[in-house]
C-alpha cells in the first residue's frame, strides 16, 4: 500500500453487526411514533432480553425496550412465571404470524397497538367525609404504556387460555386488533371502557 493510500476500514471487534436487528430480523430504526406524549416511554431497542440490568430503579423501566416489557407483562400469569425464554419464543413467533398477515415490521405494530390500546382518562376514587366520589383524570403518559401492555397481554393470555388457540396466533390477533383500532380487540375495547366511565365521571 503506497503513502497516499487510505487504510481499510477494520472490521467491527468478534464480526459483530454494526446494523444490529431485533430477533435477527426485525429493523428498530425507522419506527414512526404517532403520540408524541407516549414516544419518550416507547423504547425500540435490538436487545429483547437484558437480564434486569434497568431493575434497580422504578422508572427506569422506560429505558428497556417495548418487546422486553411486553415479554416481562406475559410471564405475570401463574402457569409463565419465570419462563422468559418460552415467552420469547411466543413473541419472536408472533411477529412472523404478524408480518406475514400485515407484511409491515411487526415493532411498528406494536408500537402503534400500545399507541391505541393506551387510555387518556381515567377514575380515581374521592372520599368527602364517608363518601366516596369518582372523579375523573388524566393519565401519566408512562402509565398509559403500562396500562395497554397490561390490556394487550390479559387480551392474548384469555384467548389462549384452555383454548385451541396458539399463544402465538392469540397476541399476533390482540396486537394487529389493537393496531388498527378494533374496538373487538380486549386492549381497545378496555381502553374505550376506561375513558367512558371516565367520561361520566367528569
Amino acid at each position: 500500500m503506497s503513502e497516499n493510500e487510505a487504510p481499510e476500514p477494520e472490521a467491527p471487534a468478534g464480526g459483530a453487526d454494526v446494523s444490529a436487528k431485533l430477533f435477527g430480523t426485525w429493523d428498530v430504526d425507522d419506527i414512526v411514533y404517532n403520540d408524541p406524549s407516549t414516544e419518550r416511554y416507547l423504547s425500540v431497542t435490538p436487545i429483547a432480553h437484558t437480564a434486569g440490568r434497568h431493575a434497580s430503579k422504578q422508572f427506569r423501566k422506560s429505558e428497556l425496550s417495548v418487546v422486553e416489557r411486553l415479554t416481562n407483562r406475559l410471564m405475570q400469569t401463574e402457569e409463565n412465571t419465570g419462563k422468559k425464554q418460552q415467552t420469547l419464543k411466543i413473541v419472536r413467533d408472533a411477529f412472523e404470524i404478524i408480518h406475514d398477515r400485515t407484511e409491515e415490521n411487526p415493532v411498528q405494530v406494536l408500537v402503534t397497538a400500545v399507541e391505541n390500546a393506551a387510555p387518556r382518562e381515567e377514575t380515581v376514587r374521592l372520599k368527602y367525609g364517608g363518601i366516596s366520589v369518582p372523579k375523573a383524570v388524566d393519565v401519566a403518559p408512562q402509565r398509559r404504556v403500562d396500562q395497554a401492555l397490561k390490556f394487550i397481554a390479559e387480551g392474548a393470555h384469555s384467548a389462549s387460555f384452555k383454548s385451541p388457540t396458539p399463544a402465538a396466533e392469540a397476541l399476533a390477533s390482540q396486537l394487529i386488533g389493537a393496531a388498527d383500532y378494533d374496538v373487538q380487540t380486549h386492549a381497545v375495547s378496555q381502553k374505550e371502557e376506561k375513558e367512558r366511565v371516565a367520561a361520566a365521571a367528569r
